[in-house]
């Protein structure tokens, strides 16, 4: 009797197929991998360098002039007046006003009134006008910043203000709602300090605070400095 014998085939090509396709799945997968693994660490590397970069920058700009007018601007928003005086040298800006009022009023109105405009100016009455119509125009001009958190503030003063330094020395431009104010700044103590303003509103305001404080027996002479401010046409408006 013949036997019928059964051949198993183990190189069946679906088999086959299968056991070599599953080191090519796995190598495949293992690429993958290993494109998103330096797609990742490139990821990490990009974020890391753009945040490095901006505290560096940021640790930079706290330095500049910049930064300290947006102390000023942010401070004068919250009524912080320690810091609005850390960045407003009084002192100099009122000394500057009367040199600007001087230059503009004719000299004998001034020296034949025998009235000392420079010891005036470092009267308490007219620092404090001073720093009061100073931080309402700042508030004034300013206005769109109140309420804004402060790093936006500080992003935004390059976009107003034209500065120019040179070494401690800076000048500073600024342009709000169509007007604008120059400023003087100088280095002191890791912070810079206002110490000029020129402004005609500003220097109108000053200049009416120094004829109402001349003495009350000076009446003649507080009357012919008003008709001469009046005059002028940037500081008699």
């Amino acid at each position: 009797m013949k036997r019928n014998r059964i051949v198993i085939n183990f190189d069946d090509p679906a088999t086959a197929s299968g056991r070599s396709a599953a080191p090519r799945r796995r190598s495949s997968r293992r690429g993958v991998g290993r494109i998103l693994g330096v797609i990742a660490i490139l990821l990490v590397l990009v974020v890391g360098g753009l945040a490095a970069g901006g505290y560096f920058w940021w640790q930079h700009y706290q330095s500049s002039p910049a930064y300290s007018l947006a102390v000023l601007v942010d401070a004068t928003h919250r009524n912080d007046r320690q810091t609005i005086d850390s960045i407003l040298d009084n002192d100099k800006i009122a000394t500057d006003f009367v040199s600007q009022i001087r230059a503009q009023v004719p000299t004998a109105a001034l020296w034949a009134s025998q009235v000392d405009l420079g010891k005036m100016s470092s009267s308490a009455k007219v620092k404090e006008t001073l720093h009061e119509q100073l931080v309402k125009e700042l508030q004034r001009l300013t206005e769109v910043a109140a309420g804004k958190p402060f790093i936006i503030v500080a992003l935004a003063v390059p976009r107003f203000a034209e500065i120019k330094q040179e070494g401690n020395i800076a000048h500073a431009t600024v342009t709000l709602r169509e007007e604008q104010i120059q400023l003087t700044m100088v280095a002191d103590n890791g912070r810079w300090r206002i110490t000029a303003v020129k402004d005609d509103k500003l220097a109108s305001m000053i200049a009416q605070a120094l004829i109402n404080n001349i003495p009350v027996n000076g009446g003649r002479i507080q009357d012919e400095l008003q008709r001469q401010l009046n005059n002028l046409p940037n500081l008699g408006r």
